[in-house]
């Protein structure tokens, strides 16, 4: 069972699809699709499923107030991102499941509790198309 915490700023900005015009708007749409993936084993990075048991969506800035979709946990940072994430990281590390964080920021890989996997957001937004053309 996989936990996936997602740094959703660094996601949305993985696409040039005009999201700078309206951040909050961006975070809204890529919480919806992404709230399909729990419940669901997708294939992982490496090919291997990933049972998706929960997911985390760290937002910030702007789009800090978004409306958090059924079954989506949305952390709202009130300061850095990356602090939020970092802080959501070492709390989930600690549970049974196994912790899949999305980003795709050197410097915040660097501050995961050793045992978190990372993947890109080109993952995960491969998985969100696929789950949405199901």
């Amino acid at each position: 069972m996989t936990v996936l915490l997602v740094d959703v700023a660094n996601t949305v900005g993985a696409r040039p699809d005009g999201w700078w015009r309206d951040r909050a708007g961006a975070t809204a749409r890529l919480l919806d699709r992404l709230a399909a993936l729990p419940g669901t084993a997708p294939p992982g990075p490496d090919g291997a499923p990933v049972p998706v048991t929960a997911l985390v969506a760290v937002v910030e800035g702007r789009a800090r107030d978004v409306a958090a979709p059924a079954g989506v946990r949305v952390v709202r940072a009130e300061g850095s991102g990356d602090d939020a994430l970092a802080a959501a990281a070492a709390e989930l590390a600690d549970g049974d499941d196994d912790l899949l964080v999305v980003t795709a920021d050197r410097g915040l890989r660097d501050r995961l509790p050793g045992a978190a996997r990372v993947t890109g957001p080109g993952w995960l937004l491969a998985t969100a198309d696929a789950a949405a053309q199901r």
